[in-house]
């Protein structure tokens, strides 16, 4: 049997390249790829950075997707479906919204692949493929190791990503991995993640946990056993662990360059309608930065705006507190209505959705607000939101915090890198506005199941390409 993996990009522009030439490594293919049967020949293909090979020979597709990749993940669907090859779609955007990706493919997984994978591909092999699986638990991560040999002649990025735990236990209003997750977290062994990370030898790990210090107790035995590693990370977390003195030692002991903290708002009444309410705003978040800085730890913060009493003196005030901070990185986006999250569903009955499937509509771009803000018209939040990220990467605001040389400058090597992280993002952050969900020079409709080709009625093919591709 033959599987291909398909990474899907955002969109593309017509008779343009896609928006960026280097890329870091894809998880969610690499964690497929290692559940698996040995058996199984596998050929992974990353929309981002080549053209996929839609006529190379294959029996089965499997494509994970995200919302911005909803589009494209249905265009590349139907050109393999146009071809008789049968498609499994899995990952966020399927398990919020299962019966849209149903149309498209020919199974749906609803939920974590471990304890699903084996099933599909066992189902498949027998002809009796089902139209959904579903994991009404969460199934445990032992084991569940990344088969990077996919990535073989790709040119990522040399940062290793690793999840040591998937999940959340906030309650964020706008967050899908919440509604998808169910405010629960599941943590791999810490010495399976430590085996994974010697195996790679890198020095650079960037760790993709929705929350790294979700659980304080197993956040400090994970980094007592990072600390002989003498490796540099990055990862995410919430700001309540400013507060865990113990917790933010071991932070910098095992190696801490740096955290993704979002921060959302200075306003109390918003973080209390997000649930986030166990941050009380501005004084709240200048203590615990006051403690992560004496420790040395680097922040990429992100705000988020629209809600309902935010302004146009909000998007500024966020701003000014950010240079105030002299934050690493920062983001200033609107909150964007993920399909099945509680934020969703309350603009849907509000009657405030502008596009009501932004995510496949042919007029939504990249940036644009999808729904009606109480306070500010949406294209002109849409336009701050623009002219905050153009401030705040301005070379006068990157030279004010590349001065911080107790942090974000703390040797001339460092100084360098600030500013070319810094020059990166403001590059990407421009080059991604208004860009088109979907591939542009895709032609025809989307295909739907039961239109068409009828896929998985053939003949397997065969044919002279290499060997891993011939069952045996």
């Amino acid at each position: 049997m033959r599987l291909t993996i398909i990474q899907p990009c955002m969109g593309r522009r017509r008779g343009e390249p896609y928006i960026r030439t280097w890329q870091m490594e894809p998880l969610a293919p690499a964690v497929l790829a290692a559940l698996t049967p040995a058996d199984v020949a596998i050929r992974f293909h990353d929309d981002r950075m080549e053209p996929i090979p839609y006529d190379e020979p294959t029996d089965l597709v499997a494509i994970t997707v995200e919302t911005y990749t909803a589009r494209r993940s249905y265009q590349i669907a139907t050109e393999y479906r146009r071809r008789g090859v049968p498609v499994v779609m899995g990952g966020f955007h399927p398990t919020l919204v299962p019966e849209e990706a149903g149309q498209y493919a020919e199974a749906v997984v609803i939920g974590e692949a471990e304890g699903l994978w084996p099933q599909v591909i066992e189902d498949f092999r027998r002809n009796r493929l089902r139209s959904v699986y579903r994991s009404h638990t969460r199934p445990p991560l032992s084991g569940s190791t990344p088969d990077r040999s996919i990535f073989a002649g790709k040119n990522y990025l040399p940062i290793a990503l690793v999840e040591s735990g998937r999940g959340c236990r906030l309650g964020c209003e706008f967050c899908s991995i919440q509604t998808v997750f169910r405010q629960s977290c599941t943590f791999r062994p810490v010495a399976e993640v430590v085996a994974e990370i010697k195996r790679l030898g890198r020095r650079v790990i960037f760790f993709v946990d929705d929350n790294i210090v979700a659980d304080p107790e197993r956040a400090r035995e994970l980094l007592r056993a990072l600390v002989p590693l003498r490796i540099r990370w990055i990862g995410q977390a919430a700001i309540s662990a400013a507060f865990d003195g113990e917790l933010l030692q071991l932070l910098v002991e095992s190696g801490c360059q740096g955290l993704l903290i979002g921060l959302e708002s200075l306003d109390p009444r918003t973080l209390e309608r997000m649930g986030k309410g166990f941050a009380t705003g501005a004084g709240y978040y200048r203590a615990a930065l006051a403690n992560l800085r004496r420790h040395g730890i680097r922040i990429y913060a992100t705000f988020v705006l629209g809600y309902e009493e935010d302004t146009v003196g909000t998007l500024e005030e966020a701003l000014a507190f950010a240079g105030q901070e002299r934050f690493y990185l920062a983001a200033f986006n609107h909150i964007t209505p993920f399909p099945g999250t509680p934020l969703y569903r309350r603009l849907a009955e509000e009657g405030r959705l502008l596009h009501h499937r932004w995510w496949l509509d042919g007029e939504y771009r990249y940036g644009m607000l999808p729904f009606a803000p109480r306070n500010i018209p949406p294209g002109e939040l849409e336009e701050r939101c623009v002219a905050a990220r153009r401030r705040f990467f301005g070379l006068p605001s990157m030279i004010r915090r590349s001065l911080d040389f107790g942090v974000n400058s703390s040797s001339f090597s460092m100084w360098l890198n600030f500013f070319v992280i810094n020059g990166l993002m403001r590059r990407e952050v421009l080059q991604r506005r208004r860009y088109p969900l979907g591939d542009e020079n895709f032609s025809g409709a989307l295909l739907r199941v039961g239109e068409g080709a009828a896929c998985g009625d053939r003949e397997p093919h065969r044919s002279g390409h290499p060997r891993e591709w011939v069952s045996e």
